[in-house]
């Protein structure tokens, strides 16, 4: 079968599903194979759940007309998004990075949606799987689409850009994650880069850059970008301008449209003055589109974090800064700077492993828990291996004052014996951490 001939499939039923735990009737299911799992064992029991078409590539598996046997489903998968895409006539925002990606794509979802029927990546569906069911899910009554795109090695960016075809693109930022695959901080820099050169020798292609950020104007400046859109702090040259005016913990932003000359106040449910150039890319790319300073103000201070990004909770003794969903060197030293110039009496600071470092993990830990100690909070909590055997291993680590555990049970034994009361919390790790756990000691 032709990815033609399955797309005519595709628009009599146009909801895909990968997962026989969460069934659309009606839908098609695509057997996608995991590390651990091959879904055409599951193909006979989504079609007993009510899916219109299995899509399998494995022949002993298909028992009748309502399996379509193709040569591998991930691939179809990716070939019918793509047919999908090329017959969309949106705007479609492409955006990748090493910090703020889901934050900076939900803002800019919350601004657009206040004037477009606006569909986005939803959660962190951003890599060869997610992105084109994410394509897949816009349909006809959208009018603009904002698509996250993830990457941990090089090349990856560069094939969801064949998928996704982003009219516009936003790249937050570079910084040092993933750099056991992407091989460095170079091949980050490449690897993201990869939108950029996507962007590049198209008339029509635009790309919103952050005119502050030294690394993406170089970036900018070694390709062949034909419309660039500027936001930054205080750069005459940029459409939108901001600084913070406010943060105990919410932020305040003053923003102003460079063109008019005109100047907003928005407040917003964010903490950490890293989110500025996530915030003032949002407002760019509003204001690029025509929407009006209510609009753009009405989105931004509407948008409450979730998914422990920078969300603020507040519980009866504490006021924690949940921030544990991702963590790398980069987003660690703004969150750790960020709590460092909070207006709080008691900063507390709970840090745990990061993941993915490759042979820098010992050298970024260390740098980690030096960074902690130049900033001004009145506890540090450090968790996992990493940290630990980095401070061990420091000429002069502060055991005394500050506490590093191995594991987070560890933590949790330690934190009930003596509770941590009236502060501000930092917790802030790898995903792996799932420092959640510590949630409810405070």
């Amino acid at each position: 079968m032709t990815t033609e001939q399955l797309y005519q499939i595709f628009l009599k039923h146009p909801v895909i599903s990968t997962d026989t735990r969460k069934i659309a009737p009606g839908s098609l299911f695509f057997a996608l194979k995991g590390d651990k799992f091959d879904a055409n064992t599951f193909a006979e029991q989504a079609v007993s759940a009510g899916v219109a078409y299995a899509i399998i590539d494995n022949a002993a598996y298909r028992l009748g007309e309502q399996y379509i046997l193709v040569d591998d489903v991930l691939t179809t998968l990716q070939d019918l998004a793509r047919y999908h895409r090329r017959q969309l006539t949106i705007p479609v925002i492409g955006l990748t990075g090493t910090n703020g990606k889901t934050t900076t794509k939900e803002l800019i979802n919350a601004v657009l949606s206040q004037h477009f029927n606006t569909y986005a990546t939803q959660g962190n569906l951003n890599n060869h799987i997610g992105v084109p069911l994410t394509i897949l899910s816009i349909n006809a009554t959208h009018e603009a689409a904002v698509i996250e795109m993830g990457a941990n090695h090089q090349k990856e960016i560069g094939f969801l850009c064949t998928i996704s075809q982003p009219t516009h693109g936003l790249i937050t930022n570079v910084g040092k994650a993933h750099l056991e695959g992407f091989g460095g901080v170079e091949g980050v820099k490449k690897g993201k880069g990869e939108l950029y050169d996507y962007l590049a020798g198209d008339e029509q292609r635009v790309a919103f850059v952050n005119c502050d950020d030294t690394v993406l104007m170089e970036m900018q400046h070694g390709r062949d970008l034909k419309q660039v859109v500027h936001y930054g702090k205080n750069e005459p040259g940029s459409l939108v301008s901001g600084q913070i005016i406010a943060n105990s913990p919410f932020l305040t932003l003053q923003w102003t449209n460079r063109k008019t000359g005109d100047i907003y106040d928005v407040k917003t449910l964010l903490t950490g003055e890293y989110n500025l150039p996530n915030i003032l890319a949002a407002i760019c790319i509003g204001l690029y589109f025509k929407l009006t300073p209510a609009e753009i103000n009405a989105g931004i201070g509407g948008y409450q974090p979730k998914n422990n990004r920078s969300q603020i909770t507040q519980t009866a003794t504490n006021t924690l800064i949940c921030d544990y969903y991702n963590a790398n060197p980069s987003s660690m030293f703004v969150a750790i700077e960020n709590l460092g110039k909070l207006d709080a009496k008691h900063k507390v600071l709970v840090l745990g492993d990061m993941f993915e470092m490759g042979d820098e993990s010992a050298a970024e830990h260390k740098a980690v828990i030096r960074k902690a100690l130049e900033t001004e909070v009145n506890q540090r909590i450090f968790i996992g291996g990493e940290f630990f055997k980095a401070g061990e291993s420091m000429d002069h680590g502060p055991w005394s004052i500050d506490k590093f555990y191995h594991t987070v049970e560890q933590a949790i034994a330690a934190l009930k014996d003596e509770p941590i009361k009236d502060s501000t919390v930092l917790i802030k790790g790898s995903r792996g951490m799932a420092l959640e756990r510590l949630v409810d000691l405070f």
